[in-house]
């Protein structure tokens, strides 16, 4: 099992790992929004059919050894959040506009970062604050630094939103504390494994339960194999190997990409200032990169 998984040494492949996860957990907005499913419905085939391409890798590449190991409570909880926090973030973009859902959402990394500086002893420096205030700065320039509330439902979008962040921020910090001689693929299978089962009730009692039409069946597998599988196993294997702010800087590489598909999949324009906005949020990003690597 690898033992190294949290050195401080930051490689090339680590940084390509948050990226390709971020943009990977992007696209079930734009499943989500085709499919139009419940999001309880949405949430359990991403994790259930996630935990089923996981398992063929396992087996594949001959891992499937390690399942046999106990996974222990922390990597059950970590999929309980991992569930809490897909949940609310599909509720959140049914309620509210898809820019406010992603706002409050991705305030976790940086809570997150905040917490690891003052309980797990990840230190922050003058200038890893810069890089998330640079990025903090450049996403509030993305929505134009306003919140469009309609009334009643954007309210309620908001407060799905808020708890699809505090759940996010538990995601990443729980995997933080996870034990390193964890193996990180056999972690990510019991994830998504877990937090089935947790959503599975909550999916069979919706008004639709677990029923699809059949045009909706290859987004469903999308779902599941692309933010539910890769880009899942990908995140957790940068979590695991990035310091915080490290990788909650290079998370922001997923709001972006939401904008991206927003543009190009369903016509929402951008202004000027929203697209000086990525910019600033791509820069902090690679700054903190450069400055992860060298340390």
């Amino acid at each position: 099992m690898p033992t190294s998984s949290r050195s401080t040494a930051v490689s090339l492949s680590s940084l390509l790992l948050a990226v390709a996860g971020a943009v990977g957990m992007a696209t079930i907005g734009v499943i989500s929004r085709i499919t139009g499913l419940s999001a309880e419905s949405i949430t359990f085939y991403r994790l259930g059919l996630g935990a089923f391409f996981l398992l063929l890798y396992l087996l594949l590449t001959r891992r499937g050894r390690y399942l046999r190991y106990a996974p222990g409570w922390g990597v059950a909880l970590s999929g309980g959040f991992l569930a809490a926090f897909i949940l609310f973030y599909v509720q959140a973009m049914n309620y509210t506009q898809m820019a406010n859902a992603i706002l409050m959402v991705y305030l976790a990394p940086v809570v997150s970062a905040v917490i690891a500086h003052f309980l797990l002893g990840e230190r922050l420096s003058s200038t890893q604050i810069a890089c998330i205030a640079t990025a903090l700065f450049g996403f509030a320039m993305m929505q134009e630094f306003r919140l469009q509330l309609r009334g009643g439902d954007d309210a309620i979008g908001l407060g799905f939103g808020l708890l699809a962040m505090l759940a996010y921020s538990a995601f990443i910090l729980t995997n933080r504390g996870l034990p390193p001689r964890l193996n990180d693929r056999t972690g990510a299978f019991w994830q998504l494994f877990f937090g089935a089962l947790a959503i599975l009730p909550f999916a069979l009692l919706s008004p639709d339960g677990l029923s699809a039409a059949p045009w909706q069946w290859p987004w469903l597998l999308g779902a599941g194999l692309v933010p539910g599988f890769l880009a899942l196993l990908f995140a957790v294997l940068a979590i695991n190997r990035l310091p915080t702010a490290l990788y909650g800087t290079l998370a922001y590489c997923e709001p972006l990409a939401v904008v991206v598909f927003g543009w190009s999949l369903f016509g929402e324009a951008l202004t000027p200032l929203q697209l000086a906005g990525g910019g600033l949020v791509l820069a902090g990003g690679i700054l903190q990169a450069h400055l992860g690597r060298r340390r």
